[in-house]
């Protein structure tokens, strides 16, 4: 099979490009003919403007020697990039799978388009040969746009590492992401001087890039309980998270967040924000803790029920493992993705 995959550039840090590395990592591209194009750089408007042009060509130069193109897409600016991908492709009579990725697609389609530009939306989704959703949350809204025959389930998924010794009741907690309000940053530094007057020895692991300078100031304001790490992956992601007894992720939205399934790998003890495919990974006091999102009350009791309880922080630690093992597998979810493009391209 010959793929030619759009999405982020691959050193983008986001989630899309995680997947897309994943996939890299468990050798998608030694299965099959393989050629990534990245339409999106970090960086200035015109660095971004700039790397979408010339990846366009790069597309256009190589879309004659590739059946099917496989789009990688968010909402807001990357559904208006890739929609001009995917006209190209079926332009030029070209089998295509769109693989919707974002959290916030809902709000974006129903506040952010007028009319015209919703009509125009469900026109270049219905393109796809295939549409490929990661949460039964957005199975659902995008179910509702195009009809639920078109979708195709398939959740993110990592490479599950070797079983590992996890030492609860040490109270670091760890955070990876971007740092900005709709992950729920605010809401999270909030809580924690009020924590560190309970738990004196808490220990806060921000890795991720800040978005918001006045966010930066607060957790140089927090500095006895909050540390930056900064954007951390390879091996020093995987100490932080063999050393973290607790992860936590308070986002405002999500589609189903790969840091937390790499949490539940890790046997990290999850306090997460109940919304988008969060509660597929996360069964409240199952497989992690839930909260409220935007509620600083729900975190704190959440991080609260975590660090006051080292028989349920193991617990929720090994069940969240067992899990991943068994439903986020990144070699059952790639043998689905070679279904998927074998189905469309009979």
């Amino acid at each position: 099979m010959r793929i030619l995959m759009i999405g982020p550039d691959r050193s983008v840090h986001g989630g899309i490009s995680g997947v897309v590395n994943n996939y890299y990592e468990a050798g998608l591209d030694k299965r099959i003919d393989l050629c990534y194009v990245g339409t999106m750089v970090e960086g200035s408007r015109v660095r971004k403007l700039f790397t979408a042009i010339k990846a366009y060509f790069r597309f256009l130069f190589k879309l004659s020697a590739y059946r099917l193109v496989h789009v990688n897409m968010a909402s807001d600016s990357s559904y208006f990039r890739k929609s001009v991908f995917i006209r190209t492709a079926r332009l030029f009579g070209k089998k295509i799978v769109i693989h919707q990725h974002g959290g916030d697609f809902e709000n974006f389609y129903y506040h952010q388009l007028s009319e015209r530009g919703r009509k125009n939306l469900r026109r270049v989704l219905s393109m796809g040969d295939a549409f490929v959703v990661i949460s039964p949350s957005l199975e659902e809204f995008f179910g509702g746009l195009l009809g639920r025959e078109r979708l195709t389930l398939l959740p993110n998924a990592i490479q599950i590492p070797p079983q590992g010794g996890k030492e609860y009741g040490r109270h670091r907690i760890l955070f990876l992401g971007r740092i900005c309000r709709e992950k729920g940053i605010r809401e999270l530094l909030s809580v924690m001087p009020a924590l560190k007057e309970k738990y004196p020895d808490i220990r806060l692991c921000l890795g991720g890039v800040f978005e918001d300078p006045q966010l930066k100031e607060k957790v140089e304001a927090l500095s006895d309980c909050v540390e930056w790490i900064g954007w951390v992956g390879g091996e020093e992601k995987e100490r932080y998270l063999r050393e973290c007894d607790i992860f936590v992720l308070p986002s405002y939205f999500e589609g189903q967040p790969v840091s937390v399934l790499e949490a539940m790998a890790y046997s990290c003890a999850v306090v997460a924000s109940g919304t988008g495919g969060i509660p597929q990974m996360i069964i409240d006091n199952e497989t992690g803790i839930l909260v409220e999102p935007k509620s600083g009350k729900s975190l704190r009791e959440g991080l609260e029920r975590a660090l006051s309880d080292n028989k349920l922080c193991e617990r929720l630690g090994k069940s969240a493992r067992e899990k991943a093992q068994r439903e986020f597998s990144l070699d059952q979810n790639m043998e689905r993705l070679l279904e998927i493009y074998r189905s469309v391209l009979e």
